[in-house]
């Protein structure tokens, strides 16, 4: 029989490999929808709601797999999620129109609901101490978005868009049965509770629940936002092809997804408030540079006109844009260290309903980045946006959590003493 010991890392490597591939699959359109738009003569808005579609579903989902996982367990929902989406995926290929995409992209989507089965799965075969590293390894799997954006250009290449669905709904089957080989199940993690939809939405009333839904949908939502936009952006912004410009924003998903466990683990070692204050300010800095426009000015000097050009090259763009990556991946662990450390016991509840709040900011900013450039023509207002929502964020956190770090303060300053 297997050590309690080799269970934990065995179900810790084998949903994060899985969940790899479930945020692959659900971030699909960031690379496939460029030929699509070509082919379907689709606007910016249009290619917005494409992108978004699958993370509607994805994220409506989260709620109800999060109360599925407390009572059955994450071993058998997680597998179950993964079978019910081969299908949909395999039949993205026979899509003509921009409706059966429409269509198809809301069954696609529900891989990404992987992420709040996964995460209490995860968390509850570890102990406190360490469920923030825990599930900040677990949440490397949003890497996943930037590896659809080195497998699909290729198969793209090589094969046209239509092979990609085939290749990825293989991708999906042969992961899942490969989950329910080296994965485990523990009756004592359920629980046993008779919580209902509407009582899980009424978490919402909980400030500290309301909190943790405005943080995570900046920075997962903000995340998934640009996975899905910045291979289009590279495109028609700095002129690259396709598989350039999905290289370069895979600078971007890549740190994003992979350095959550660093989150985690400094989450684990400096708290979850401190951290998530470092990780909006940097945000805050990173957008305000990234939303400013190519510029062109004439100065009228002694010597005649000069003209000047202001605006970020695709090298400094891309260090930016990595920088904001690797906050985001913090503050995507930080997060949800705050849900495991104030909701112990309902892990899967909390982080549906936080995670569907971080989803539908995925959904949304993608079809306002689309709708902005269609009404403004700007390609940098997508980062204005962005800088706007974290504005608010850094009021609301400082004034939400003022008390909260004065009384951290005073139990740190008391601790000595006991």
């Amino acid at each position: 029989m297997a050590s309690s010991a080799f269970k934990q890392y065995a179900v810790l490597a084998s949903s994060t490999v899985s969940f790899t591939v479930c945020f692959m699959i659900w971030m699909m359109f960031a690379v496939l929808g460029i030929p699509i738009k070509a082919h379907l003569g689709l606007s910016e808005t249009e290619f917005g709601i494409l992108a978004a579609t699958p993370v509607l579903s994805g994220s409506l989902i989260r709620v109800p797999l999060g109360i599925w996982t407390d009572r059955f367990g994450g071993r058998v929902v997680l597998f179950t999620l993964m079978l019910a989406c081969v299908l949909p995926i395999y039949m993205m290929q026979f899509a003509t129109a921009y409706w059966h995409f429409l269509v198809i992209g809301l069954f696609v989507g529900l891989a990404g609901g992987a992420f709040s089965v996964g995460t209490p799965y995860v968390a509850r075969w570890f102990p406190k101490s360490k469920q923030g590293m825990a599930m900040g390894i677990f949440g490397a799997g949003n890497a996943g978005s930037s590896l659809t954006k080195l497998i699909a250009p290729t198969i793209i290449a090589a094969w046209g868009w239509q092979m990609v669905p085939t290749v990825y709904a293989a991708i999906m089957l042969g992961t899942a049965l490969l989950f329910w080989v080296f994965s485990y199940s523990d009756p004592a993690h359920r629980v046993s509770s008779s919580v209902t939809l509407g009582q899980q939405l009424a978490l919402m009333k909980n400030p500290a629940v309301l909190r943790y839904c405005q943080y995570y949908s900046v920075v997962f939502g903000g995340y998934v936002a640009l996975a899905l936009w910045m291979t289009k952006y590279y495109v028609a912004e700095y002129g690259f092809d396709i598989k350039h410009a999905a290289f370069l924003a895979a600078c971007f998903s890549l740190p994003g997804g992979v350095l959550r466990a660093v989150g985690g683990w400094l989450s684990d070692r400096f708290g979850a408030y401190k951290v998530t204050w470092a990780v909006m300010w940097v945000c805050w800095v990173a957008f305000f540079i990234l939303s400013y426009p190519q510029t062109q000015m004439v100065i009228s000097t002694t010597q005649g006109p000069l003209s000047v050009h202001v605006g970020l090259g695709a090298t400094l763009f891309t260090v930016v844009l990595f920088v904001v990556g690797v906050a985001m991946a913090v503050g995507k662990a930080s997060v949800f260290k705050f849900i495991a450390d104030e909701f112990p016991d309902n892990i899967g509840a909390v982080s549906g309903v936080v995670g569907l709040a971080g989803g539908l900011g995925g959904f949304l900013l993608p079809i306002l980045f689309g709708l902005l450039v269609d009404l403004t023509g700007v390609r940098s207002s997508s980062f204005m946006l962005l800088y706007g929502t974290v504005c608010v964020s850094l009021v609301w956190m400082h004034f939400s959590f003022k008390p909260v770090a004065r009384a951290e303060d005073a139990r740190r300053l008391a601790a000595p003493e006991a």
